[in-house]
């Protein structure tokens, strides 16, 4: 009786087994259309450094998932397709171009442009047309306070970063209790001050001097002297990357020696250091990433193998920084919530964003209710002998803080003397 069962037994299991093979195309994943992702950014213009850094994260992400097979949503399997137009760095015209990328390319999702005042022309359309807009490098925390639902961030509020140096200065000697800023009027280095002045006010350091520029102004000659006659023991830079080359230059130049010196953006960019030199060095910046930061990620790579993919794709020796990080997981972001969502459908993918909670390279990501990141992931890097390094909080620094500045005078010697004026017919300086 057991030999009878036992055949059909047999064949039944081998008859289940064959069909868990696929036998024919219809079993395999189809090829689907492409998901076209839009994103405005400056290929012209005074944030074409900044929006290239952003675009080139942005191509690792699309690169990485379309090598991954692209993103399979209900047994179809779709390319990642970015639609660039260039928004000049203009907000008028960063609407626009988002605009069009919508309704001309076609596009379903978006990643953000480079800085806040442009994310906040963009998520007005983005809302307009139910489009969830990814702000990869969009920090101001008024972006995220208007009542809109389709705008997620990724990256720590732009107050945030100005309270984690003045934390970490506060905690060494001498201790600072003096400051003087200078920022550009735009959106992002506006709050960023703002974060500057509310909590260095609130630990007892005083501002002694306040000046906004027009952005992208790169002549800081008069504002520095103005700065140096009040004596800081921290000197302030809120704008992007060649405004603070621009202001450091004069501060050497001009010898006003703080014992600290703070720049919202630029110390992490090599451009910075490269234009600069050696005076570089002992320049501080906040930052909601660096390579040295080895968070655990769950999903896509960690920072190591993200930093070796940047630089094999770019064929370089330099780390990327905060902004090309901030924009790739900004597409890993998008990606899982495709995945999770199992639809294509803008809304449905909207909502699951507002659902994950995800470990990454960049740091834990969980948006809050207005769709910027609920965790502060903050970090103090300084330039030492040519190199950024991780300084703060100690317990993912790479070094320990440079502190204080020494004098213009001791690291490079008094300043060139102008040429005494000459008495005329004679080629001799005046006598006294």
């Amino acid at each position: 009786m057991r030999q009878r069962f036992a055949v059909p037994t047999i064949a039944a299991m081998l008859l289940v087994a064959c069909n868990l093979v696929p036998s024919s195309p219809q079993q395999q994943i189809k090829q689907g259309s492409d998901i076209v992702v839009g994103a405005p950014l400056a290929a012209t213009g005074d944030q074409l450094r900044e929006a290239t850094l952003t675009k080139q994260g942005y191509d690792l992400w699309a690169d990485w998932a379309n090598r991954s097979g692209g993103i399979v949503v209900q047994g179809v399997r779709h390319r990642v397709r970015i639609a660039y137009a260039d928004d000049t760095g203009q907000p008028d015209v960063s609407a626009q171009q988002t605009e069009n990328l919508i309704t001309s390319e076609k596009a379903t999702f978006l990643l953000g442009p480079y800085g806040t005042t442009n994310t906040a022309a963009d998520a007005v359309v983005a809302e307009k047309h139910q489009v969830p807009l990814m702000a990869a490098n969009g920090a101001a925390s008024q972006l995220y306070t208007q009542g809109l639902h389709y705008i997620f961030g990724v990256i720590a509020s732009a107050e945030q970063y100005p309270e984690a140096v003045i934390h970490m200065a506060l905690g060494l000697n001498p201790k600072p209790t003096t400051m003087a800023i200078l920022t550009a009027d735009d959106a992002s280095s506006l709050a960023i001050t703002k974060g500057a002045v509310d909590y260095g006010s609130s630990q007892g350091i005083r501002v002694v001097y306040f000046k906004q520029y027009r952005s992208g102004t790169t002549n800081l000659y008069d504002l520095v002297q103005q700065a140096k006659d009040r004596n800081p023991d921290i000197f302030v830079n809120s704008g992007h990357l060649l405004e603070a080359i621009a202001a450091h230059k004069a501060a050497k130049d001009l010898r006003l020696d703080a014992k600290m010196f703070a720049y919202a953006i630029g110390p992490a960019q090599p451009e910075f250091a490269q234009s600069l030199g050696s005076s570089a060095d002992y320049v501080v910046t906040a930052s909601p990433w660096t390579p040295q930061a080895r968070y655990k990620a769950s999903y896509y790579l960690s920072s190591a193998e993200f930093v070796a993919a940047y630089r094999k794709k770019y064929s370089t020796q330099l780390e990327p920084t905060y902004l090309t990080a901030a924009a790739t997981v900004s597409g890993v972001m998008l990606q899982l919530a495709i995945e999770r969502a199992k639809s294509l459908d803008p809304t449905k993918v909207r909502d699951t964003l507002a659902t994950l909670d995800l470990n990454t390279f960049f740091g834990r990501v969980r948006f809050n209710a207005g769709g910027q990141n609920s965790y502060k992931n903050v970090l103090v890097e300084q330039i030492q002998s040519g190199q950024i390094q991780t300084v703060w909080p100690p317990e993912v620094a790479a070094a320990t803080p440079m502190y204080p500045t020494p004098t213009w005078s001791a690291r490079f010697g008094l300043p060139p003397q102008p040429p005494k004026a000459k008495l005329p017919g004679t080629g001799m300086p005046p006598r006294g």
